[in-house]
């Protein structure tokens, strides 16, 4: 079963390229099977990881909590099952 997280955050007024950058860097506890950023209007950053997984609820390692002087509000996270 493949399993998506979505990472969602919204930066600072003027400081979403450090917040694409803070981003990039974070390394996770396994590579997932496939990572991908996106940007958006006001300073908006998504992260996508793909993962192998037999159990949609299995633990799998997250993107952490930015600084909180570097985001407008706490990210937001969801979690989708492929359906195929």
């Amino acid at each position: 079963m493949t399993v998506a997280l979505m990472w969602e955050a919204k930066a600072v007024r003027g400081r979403g390229a450090e917040l694409l950058e803070w981003a990039r860097a974070q390394e996770l506890a396994h590579d997932p099977q496939r990572r991908e950023t996106f940007r958006a209007a006001q300073d908006r950053l998504l992260v996508i990881t793909w993962w192998d997984a037999d159990d949609v609820g299995a633990e799998l390692p997250e993107l952490p909590e930015p600084a909180t002087d570097l985001v407008t509000r706490p990210v937001h996270r969801w979690r989708f099952e492929s359906l195929g």
